[in-house]
């Protein structure tokens, strides 16, 4: 586990929530237990009215006409979350439930949900013991919140349900026990507090944006690569051509493609002389095809980072003491930004994958045929191309947009649902796909590169090449290609490449 982060509900950044999800444990500042203590005295004087609450005195959903008796609040809550913990498939991976959890307590902290700040110690807890609940992956459709996961997690704080302990996965009651934590007993709304709300999703699509920015620079290493492999013009990248349309990440991508390239040796040798007049879309076009990727992400980022902050949890509990029932855990701003990286990872894979068969083609490039010498006798990279070509197609199936969907749950009173969960969990795999297709042609762009020898690129991408060669040979003659491309995408995940841009 990394240090401390000390963040104040509802002024979480991205940085932070970055940090978190690498490891580091989530503490709040000082003072902050007050807000959530009156949000609690508030709904306690409420419920001493008898009057009718949702979800602290009623069922819920369809159910919310039934009245439950006081004797029966704190039973209530613990059949919530065991009848809702009805998630299937695999495991989510530990950094993204670390996530979950932090998300969880920034939004209780805030006050307005009427829970303990016992409720939240406890969550804070689960993080630095890394005590990680077993969330199933599957079976929230986005809308009353991401029920059935924040169930699966809310049972291990009353000492239910399973949990990680490293490697290990235990009773819920044992996990708190080797951690030295005490089970919960649940108040009147709490358990309705811990698994409404959206953090599941936004945990996700965070997770997905992190991963999605880094492969985006990845990328424009890999593309200023590919343009110094073809013999490819820089004059596409010029300031004057995306200052007259003003697109703003255009402008920052051509801005990062001129440096990337910048004293290459290789663009020098061909600048007179050369009877070209325009590059492909792939090489040409990447300010605007990049840059429009970039302006998503920007969008889907400020987009999460306010959901991250938000309270999303029903119904609420004013600190005048109202009880106001809305609709906050529904994930719509979620899932249309999960959508929209989704978006960005298909382009930025479909764009790496039109700059390999660019290169692997003699008469677009004019290297040797699938870049190897001896062609015929040697493949090359022939059929790393067709990888690169089955991945990118298979993100193209994966972008389809979730948001539009909806079935209605709960019989008709959960009528429209945003399917947010659904469209974050895909990203993950969607930036598998991303990271496979640019691990080859980073491996396709340093074999181009290395046909102009002596000549060199750039500064910058000779430490990129450099980074290639030490975990790949240059391809003389046909061997085993697959731990090249599984090496080259470790490098590509653990960010070498996305770090050399500036």
């Amino acid at each position: 586990m990394s240090a401390a982060r000390i963040v104040a509900p509802g002024h979480a950044t991205l940085a932070d929530l970055r940090a978190i999800l690498e490891g580091a444990v989530l503490e709040l500042p000082a003072g902050w237990e007050a807000p959530v203590a009156r949000s609690v005295s508030a709904l306690a004087a409420r419920i001493a009215t008898g009057e009718a609450l949702y979800g602290v005195n009623t069922g819920f959903g369809k159910l919310a006409s039934q009245r439950i008796g006081t004797e029966d609040l704190a039973k209530l809550q613990r059949n919530l979350l065991r009848s809702h913990a009805a998630g299937i498939g695999p495991f989510m991976p530990a950094p993204v439930v670390r996530l979950v959890l932090a998300l969880k307590a920034l939004s209780l902290a805030r006050g307005a949900s009427a829970v303990r700040p016992e409720v939240v110690s406890a969550l804070l807890a689960l993080l630095r013991a890394d005590v990680l609940p077993a969330i199933p992956a599957k079976g929230s459709v986005g809308a009353s919140g991401d029920l059935a996961p924040l169930a699966h997690m809310g049972l291990v704080l009353i000492g239910e349900g399973e949990a990680f302990v490293g490697e290990e996965v235990l009773p819920g009651a044992e996990a708190l026990k080797r951690a030295g934590l005490a089970p919960l007993e649940l108040g009147p709304k709490e358990g309705l507090a811990l698994l409404n709300g959206t953090q599941v999703s936004t945990a996700l699509a965070l997770a997905g944006l992190f991963a999605t920015q880094s492969l985006w620079r990845s990328a424009l290493v890999a593309g200023a690569m590919s343009v110094d492999a073809a013999r490819g013009s820089d004059t596409p990248f010029d300031p004057r051509i995306h200052a007259l349309r003003g697109q703003p990440g255009q402008i920052r991508a051509a801005a990062a493609l001129r440096t990337l390239l910048e004293g290459s040796a290789i663009r020098e040798s061909h600048r007179t002389g050369d009877s070209r007049v325009q590059d492909p879309y792939c090489l040409r076009c990447q300010p605007q095809v990049m840059g429009a990727c970039l302006d998503l992400l920007d969008h889907a980022a400020a987009v999460l980072e306010r959901e991250a902050n938000a309270v999303t949890d029903n119904p609420l509990v004013t600190a005048e003491g109202e009880v106001l029932s809305g609709g906050n855990f529904h994930a719509e701003p979620v899932a249309f930004a999960a959508d929209t990286i989704a978006l960005a990872l298909a382009e930025i894979g479909a764009l790496s994958e039109r700059r390999i068969a660019l290169l692997t083609d003699p008469v677009l490039s004019g290297l040797p045929a699938f870049l190897v010498r001896e062609g015929g006798l040697n493949s090359g990279f022939m059929i790393a191309q067709v990888t690169a070509a089955a991945l990118a197609s298979e993100n193209k199936s994966l972008a389809h947009p979730r948001s539009v969907d909806s079935l209605p749950t709960s019989a008709n009173q959960e009528d429209h649902v945003s399917m947010a969960t659904g469209a974050a969990l895909r990203l993950a795999e969607m930036a598998d796909n991303t990271a496979g297709i640019l691990a080859i042609e980073f491996l396709a762009a340093a074999q181009g590169i290395g046909f102009h020898r002596p000549l060199a690129t750039s500064e910058v991408l000779e430490k990129a090449l450099a980074e290639i060669r030490g975990i790949a040979a240059p391809w003389d003659e046909d061997r085993l290609m697959a731990p090249d491309i599984a090496a080259a995408r470790r490098l590509v995940e653990h960010g070498v490449f996305a770090a050399l841009l500036r």
